[in-house]
């Protein structure tokens, strides 16, 4: 049987005057007047919010919204979130530019804060902004600035479809888009029920991803998207059961971990990345010691696809992955 895909972490690190974020993985929790780190409970799935502190600090949100008594000026600093946005029907004020990704119709007029890695901060505090909608993966470089302009802010998990999923959830929840994200979320779950029977009681290759970046490359853990999607596809992540996103590791130790699959994809600059792994599995000796290699089990994964983000273009991805990790004859 496929093994049960877990909502691993929570989706959305809401920041309000008091209670000020809800974040899975870490169990400390400060006074009310600090920022919070509050734990979800494994009870906790796409369709409700039944973790108590988890929906103190979503009903907050929700009272705060509710108290403009007009609508809330909003900004999404990410293609994957302005994605979301649209998908809820929300009206933004300020959305990202992007070089590679294509920002939804309904924001075509909308002002461009720059792209998601800097937002221009200028422009962000110009906009007089009620929220800031960002991915939780700059949280840490991007909550200061946020902080500094007087806004509120959530950040976003869109490391996994169901973090995507669970932010449209509880965003849904904050800004009164409730019917939309039950429909978005009916979409999901229809899609998943049948495709999660696909390949029920077939064997489970064991993959190991690699992140390329200009120049090196890293493990993606079952925790980054690209790591999810296997999960979700019946993949058995060799390094998986670190609460890490992606790992750095040597290639022997790599090689200790036999994989029958090995995995590319980039990070970005996908056509120099693709170039440098094909450099380094041709010059470096001991790939062609990996049976995967020696099978020819290594599968370059698009970039369109594959990001660092979850995008709701993942049965796709799912799809590419399909006569990869199963192939016809194979995995019985």
């Amino acid at each position: 049987m496929m093994n049960k895909i877990k909502v691993s972490m929570t989706v959305l690190v809401i920041a309000v005057s008091l209670v000020c974020s809800v974040l899975t993985g870490c169990s400390e929790s400060k006074t009310a007047d600090e920022s919070s780190v509050l734990p979800v409970s494994a009870e906790t799935d796409i369709l409700g919010i039944v973790n108590p502190k988890e929906k103190a600090a979503v009903d907050i949100a929700v009272e705060k919204v509710q108290k403009l008594g007009r609508e809330p000026r909003i900004i999404a600093t990410s293609p994957a979130i302005a994605d979301v946005c649209d998908k809820l029907e929300i009206d933004l004020v300020g959305v990202c530019g992007s070089n590679i990704s294509v920002i939804p119709e309904r924001y075509k007029d909308t002002t461009v804060v720059g792209l998601a890695m800097s937002p221009d901060i200028e422009i962000v505090s110009s906009l007089k902004p009620d929220w800031i909608l960002s991915p939780v993966s700059l949280q840490s470089d991007l909550q200061p600035k946020y902080e500094a302009v007087g806004s509120d802010w959530a950040f976003l998990n869109t490391r996994s479809v169901q973090g995507l999923y669970r932010s449209i959830n509880e965003l849904g929840e904050i800004f009164g888009k409730q019917e939309q994200a039950q429909a978005a979320i009916k979409e999901f779950t229809d899609f998943y029920d049948t495709y999660k029977s696909k390949n029920e009681g077939r064997k489970h290759p064991k993959v190991m991803i690699l992140m390329g970046l200009p120049g090196s490359y890293i493990i993606a853990t079952e925790n980054s998207y690209v790591g999810s999607l296997v999960e979700m596809a019946g993949g058995e992540n060799v390094y998986a059961g670190t609460n890490e996103e992606f790992l750095t590791v040597n290639t022997e130790d790599m090689k200790t971990k036999t994989p029958d699959i090995i995995l590319r994809c980039a990070h970005a600059l996908p056509d120099s990345v693709m170039a440098m792994f094909d450099k380094e599995f041709a010059e470096n000796d001991i790939w062609k010691h990996f049976e995967a290699v020696q099978k020819g089990k290594v599968y370059d994964l698009s970039y369109n696809n594959f990001g660092m983000s979850a995008k709701f273009n993942y049965p796709d991805a799912l799809n590419e992955l399909q006569p990869i990790l199963y192939p016809e004859g194979e995995n019985q």
